[in-house]
């Protein structure tokens, strides 16, 4: 299965460097030397990783044939995909892949049906839904902690949240 593991941010320095926002639990497995990573838009891709370095808290990577500042703007906001096998990875119990939540259906703890995850922001406090109102089509955004999703149910693909005033 593709799947997102980072997106591409500024340029660091004048040798090709870039940094980049990780979105995978495991970048020891998905960045290094020698490593291949398909892109989205599939056109700036594929590319192999020729540096890998942290700096101050930052990843930073250099690709093959992306020597320079300007050859490595334009990767600016592509995203870095990996071929990923879900059926080998040990999960805890209460752990699953964002992957698995989208187009699951989001419900008010009444019953009343709320609308469809879109999408995952990865955010520095937490991880936040954004989902997809039945009502009227507008994106609502839904912190993913316990006060607000108290159950999570992938067999039924059914996500229950408390309407907190002004959330919903």
């Amino acid at each position: 299965m593709q799947l997102v593991v980072a997106r591409i941010g500024r340029a660091h320095g004048v040798r090709g460097e870039v940094t980049i926002e990780v979105r995978t639990d495991k970048p020891e497995e998905r960045f290094f030397v020698g490593g291949v990573l398909d892109t989205e838009p599939a056109n700036l891709g594929p590319l192999r990783i020729t540096s890998v370095r942290n700096h101050n808290g930052t990843l930073l990577l250099s690709f093959e044939g992306k020597e320079d500042r300007s050859k490595v703007e334009e990767l600016r906001n592509a995203l870095l995909v990996a071929n990923i096998e879900l059926s080998g990875e040990e999960l805890d119990e209460d752990e699953f892949h964002a992957t698995e939540i989208l187009g699951c259906s989001v419900l008010l703890e009444s019953g009343e049906p709320v609308g469809e995850v879109i999408d995952i922001l990865q955010l520095p406090s937490q991880d936040t839904l954004v989902v997809k109102k039945l009502s009227d089509g507008d994106e609502i955004l839904i912190p993913f902690v316990k006060k607000h999703v108290p159950e999570l149910n992938l067999k039924s693909r059914k996500i229950i949240v408390k309407n907190v005033e002004g959330l919903i």
